[in-house]
C-alpha cells in the first residue's frame, strides 16, 4: 500500500511543472497547484490515475491583504490505498473564479456551492450555483475577513424576525452565566 507523500508525487510526476514538491506536516500530505485554472485536471488526474475516490471536503480560506488572496482547499481519501490527501490553490480578483469539480464527484455540488455562498468564490461549470444557506438576494459573504463578526444589518426584512425567540428551547438573555439561562437547566414550570 502506497503513502500519501508517495502517491502526491506520483500526482506531481502526471502534472511536471504545474505544483511544488508535496509538503507533509504531522502525517498529512498536501500538494499546492500554482494554476488555478488547472485545478479540475489534477484532481481528475489524483481521482483516476490514483484512486483518490471520495471528496471529502471543498473550503475556502480569506487571507486578508495578501496576494492571492484566497485559497481553496480540497480534502480527499482514497478506499484503494486508505490515504487522505489535501490539495490546495490559489485564486485572486474582484471575482474569484475556479472551474467546478461537480462533474467528477456529485458530493463537490453542496461542497463549492457553500464556497460559493460564505466566500464569494464562483465555479465555473457547475450545474447549479445558487446560495444554499443564505437567502439568495443576500449581498454580503459571512466568512470574509471584511464581514464584521456582529454581522450586517440588511433592511429587506428578512432577518428582523426570530421565529423561536421567547420559546422553551431558547437561550435568553440576563445576567446570569450562560449555563443557568439554557433551556435544559431550566424548570418545567419556568419553561412554559
Amino acid at each position: 500500500m502506497s503513502s500519501a507523500l508517495e502517491l502526491a508525487r506520483q500526482l506531481g510526476q502526471q502534472f511536471e511543472g504545474e505544483m511544488p514538491a508535496p509538503a507533509e506536516f504531522r502525517g498529512e500530505v498536501t500538494v499546492c497547484v500554482t494554476d488555478c485554472r488547472r485545478i479540475a485536471a489534477v484532481l481528475g488526474g489524483a481521482r483516476d490515475i490514483l484512486k483518490f475516490d471520495m471528496l471529502l471536503d471543498v473550503c475556502g480560506v480569506d487571507h486578508g491583504e495578501k496576494t492571492p488572496r484566497f485559497e481553496v482547499v480540497y480534502h480527499l481519501y482514497s478506499f484503494k490505498h486508505g490515504q487522505y490527501l489535501r490539495v490546495k490553490t490559489r485564486v485572486d480578483g474582484e471575482k474569484p473564479e475556479l472551474p467546478s469539480v461537480s462533474s467528477l464527484w456529485q458530493t463537490a455540488n453542496w461542497h463549492e456551492r457553500e464556497v460559493f455562498d460564505m466566500m464569494g468564490i464562483r465555479f465555473t461549470g457547475h450545474p447549479d450555483l445558487r446560495r444554499i444557506l443564505m437567502w439568495d438576494e443576500y449581498p454580503y459573504h459571512p466568512l470574509r475577513k471584511e464581514f464584521p463578526l456582529a454581522g450586517l444589518p440588511t433592511d429587506d426584512g428578512r432577518a428582523a424576525a426570530a421565529p423561536m425567540e421567547g420559546g422553551p428551547f431558547v437561550t435568553r438573555p440576563g445576567d446570569q452565566p450562560a449555563t443557568k439561562r439554557e433551556p435544559r437547566s431550566l424548570d418545567s414550570k419556568s419553561r412554559f
